[in-house]
């Protein structure tokens, strides 16, 4: 069965681009009119109240998805131990977009090398509180080999396919292969480069629908990654 492809950008400012929306509605239902995913990116820096993600999913049409970055307290601060009652509170709050949540993702800091013990309790208990689809961006080497793949094909998390890429293989989607998690952080200059014609068009090639498919443009800073989404 074909998934649809959802293609979105980190945040959903109309930044230098608002000609391309209408004119009607707050900035959030003009942008879901024209795209179909979001990924929520102030989450990793403050929380956002229950209510907040209900009046968004409200706004919304029916098939419009978001997803969420896992706080900043759990994956650089705490470093993934000992964050049950954030990650508590986190899912509660989230849980606030009821059907309209996708996946939850998790980006690590670059620092954080790749240990089995660490990571594997981390995803225990991340399991132990919820079933939601969850995608992981680690952004040390030491994450592109077998042993840590495995792991995450065990746990049902996706790696995301990274733009730039830290190695080679962070280009491409890894862990479980039910989800595939694009992440295109602007290239030369991250954040703030566009991508050209012939980027775009190759990475459409690239996308899978066989499996729940999600393309985030991060190049937000002046506004690229509306353009690159639509």
């Amino acid at each position: 069965m074909a998934h649809a492809i959802r293609i979105g950008t980190a945040g959903w400012s109309l930044y230098r681009a608002g000609e391309a929306f209408s004119a009607e509605g707050t900035v959030l239902e003009r942008y879901a009119a024209r795209l179909n995913a979001v990924e929520i990116n102030t989450a990793f820096y403050r929380p956002h109240q229950r209510k907040t993600y209900e009046r968004w999913a409200a706004s919304t049409p029916e098939d419009f998805r978001f997803a969420v970055k896992v706080p900043q307290a759990i994956t650089h601060e705490r470093r993934l131990v000992g964050v049950e009652n954030l990650l508590t509170r986190f899912l509660d709050e989230t849980g606030g977009l009821g059907g309209k949540r996708g996946p939850l993702l998790i980006q690590l800091p670059p620092s954080l090398a790749y240990e089995t013990e660490r990571v594997g309790a981390f995803l225990e208990t991340w399991r132990a509180r919820t079933d939601a689809p969850t995608v992981l961006e680690p952004r040390h080497a030491s994450w592109f080999e077998a042993e840590a793949d495995a792991l995450l094909v065990a746990h049902r998390v996706a790696r995301v396919a990274a733009n730039p890429a830290v190695v080679p293989l962070a280009a491409e989607p890894g862990g479980w292969r039910g989800l595939s998690y694009h992440r295109l952080h602007g290239a030369p200059v991250m954040y703030a480069s566009a991508y050209g014609l012939e980027v775009l068009d190759a990475l459409g090639a690239r996308l899978n629908a066989e499996a729940e498919t999600w393309c985030i443009f991060d190049n937000t800073r002046f506004g690229a990654a509306t353009w690159d989404a639509l």
